[in-house]
C-alpha cells in the first residue's frame, strides 16, 4: 500500500466532543483533510509545538521524551497512522538508533506531537485517507463559515486552551509594544499559553 504524506493544517475545537479538539491534517499534493480528534493536553503539546516563539520554562511531557531520546541518540524517523478502526486511528514511530530500526506503537495525538518536536514526516495509507479524508468546501463558503464561527476556529498560530475573544484582547490594543512583550514574557513562565497566544497575535499586528 502506498504512503501519503500530511501536513498539519490547523486545530479546531471539536464538534462533536466536548473538551476534544480537531487536530485537521492535509494531503500533500491533494485537497483532501484528515480530520482527528484528540484531547485537550495533546492539543496544547501539538499547538505549543508549532509555535517557535513560545517555550515552556519546564519541559512537557512530549519535550521530555525529545531530550530523553537526544540523550540516547535515538531518532524518530518518521510516523505512520497505519490503521482506522471504529473512528479510532492507529500509529507508529518509526525510530532508529545504531543504525536499527524499530517501530514503536503510539496514540496518534502522542505521535504527531513527537513527530513535530523530532521534525519526522507523517505519513498515512492511501486506503485511510479515501476512507476518511474529506474534501472542504469552496473557499467562499469557508470564508463565509470562517465569519459565522470566529470564536470556535483555533489556526495553525493559536494556542488549544478555550480561547476565546475576550474585553482583555481589547485592553491589549492600548498597551504600548514594551509592555505587550513583557506580559508575554510574564505569560509564559507562569505557563499561561493562552494568555500567551493572545499577546503574541497582537505583538504580530505590531510588526
Amino acid at each position: 500500500m502506498s504512503l501519503v504524506r500530511l501536513n498539519i493544517k490547523g486545530i479546531s475545537y471539536s464538534q462533536t466532543q466536548n473538551g476534544a479538539y480537531a487536530l485537521i491534517l492535509s494531503e500533500v499534493g491533494g485537497d483532501r483533510k484528515l480530520p482527528i480528534v484528540i484531547g485537550a493536553f495533546e492539543a496544547q503539546s501539538i499547538a505549543i509545538a508549532l509555535e517557535k516563539e513560545i517555550r515552556p520554562p519546564r519541559p512537557l511531557t512530549h519535550d521530555l521524551f525529545k531530550n530523553f531520546s537526544d540523550r540516547f541518540d535515538i531518532t524518530v524517523k518518521q510516523v505512520i497512522i497505519h490503521k482506522l478502526v471504529d473512528g479510532v486511528f492507529y500509529s507508529s514511530l518509526i525510530c532508529e538508533r545504531d543504525k536499527i530500526e524499530e517501530i514503536i506503537d503510539a496514540r496518534t495525538s502522542d505521535a504527531i506531537a513527537l513527530a513535530l518536536r523530532f521534525d519526522a514526516p507523517i505519513f498515512t495509507y492511501k486506503n485511510i485517507l479515501e476512507k476518511a479524508g474529506i474534501y472542504l468546501q469552496g473557499e467562499e463558503q469557508q470564508k463565509k463559515e470562517k465569519e459565522e464561527d470566529q470564536e470556535e476556529i483555533i489556526s495553525e498560530e493559536l494556542l488549544p486552551d478555550d480561547i476565546e475573544i475576550s474585553k482583555e484582547d481589547n485592553n491589549y490594543k492600548k498597551l504600548s509594544l514594551s509592555e505587550l512583550e513583557r506580559l508575554l514574557s510574564q505569560a509564559v513562565q507562569n505557563e499561561d499559553y493562552e494568555k500567551a497566544a493572545r499577546l503574541r497575535d497582537e505583538i504580530s499586528k505590531r510588526h
